[in-house]
């Protein structure tokens, strides 16, 4: 894996502190959606020229590293 986590950033001043690339207005999220939806990182290159191919490596890269579980500890009710 690349380090690419140096093109999300997390500013209180940028959709409201939510992880968002290269300080720009497209949340991670929003990509994870396109993504999710079915979209190719073409075709989201292609509607939002402000990104790079780097980019949607980068929010991949940001969700894997949300994902990871290191332990799981069940609660008693």
């Amino acid at each position: 894996m690349t380090d690419q986590l140096g093109r999300i950033t997390i500013d209180p001043e940028i959709c409201h502190g939510k992880p968002t690339i290269r300080g720009l207005r497209y949340p991670v999220e929003m990509i994870l959606e396109l993504l999710s939806a079915g979209m190719s990182a073409s075709e989201i290159l292609t509607d939002y020229p402000d990104l790079e191919s780097a980019d949607i490596t980068a929010v991949l890269e940001y969700a894997t590293q949300l994902s990871r579980v290191q332990r799981i500890e069940l609660l008693s009710a």
